[in-house]
């Protein structure tokens, strides 16, 4: 798949915690499956937790997945992580992740999602919660469908 035929597509960050509950792997992997459908492609840490379910959902859904990873190997992805991106730089992979990102969806999240959150913010990226952080920025929403479809209109509100 050429870079020319992707340049159309969103790149939208799914990003949260590493060890969620199930109710939240069963959000993430909805997200997942929803940026699927809306045919962008999803970026994350390319590890456990948010980024697995939404791995997972975007994987099940015919999507694209892009993992940047924290380690040098690119085994280190998840199972449905279709192309892994081995930094060696540890959580400062999440600058990365912002950059490459069109807008962001967080779910759940600890302090690396804050990171993220932080650098969307000082980049002016859009960003859409799901049982996240509360800040005034960070476009609330309750369901997947939702989020989706509310980064998306984010998005295009700023191209």
């Amino acid at each position: 798949m050429a870079y020319e035929k992707l340049k159309k597509d969103y790149f939208i960050a799914v990003i949260g915690g590493s060890s969620i509950s199930d109710s939240l792997y069963n959000i993430a992997y909805k997200v997942g499956w929803w940026i699927a459908k809306r045919k962008c492609i999803l970026i994350n840490g390319g590890c456990s937790g948010v980024m697995e379910a939404s791995s997972k959902g975007a994987k099940d859904a015919g999507g694209l997945t892009v993992g940047i990873l924290p380690g040098k190997e690119k085994d280190e992805a998840n199972d449905f992580v279709d192309i892994p991106v081995p930094t060696g730089i540890s959580e400062a992979r999440n600058a990365i992740i912002v950059n490459m990102a069109d807008g962001l969806i967080a779910v759940d999240g600890e302090y690396g999602t804050l990171s993220e959150i932080a650098f969307a913010l000082k980049k002016k990226k859009p960003i859409v919660g799901i049982k996240t952080f509360d800040f005034k920025e960070i476009h609330k929403v309750d369901s997947p469908k939702e989020a989706v479809k509310k980064i998306i209109e984010l998005i295009n509100k700023r191209k």
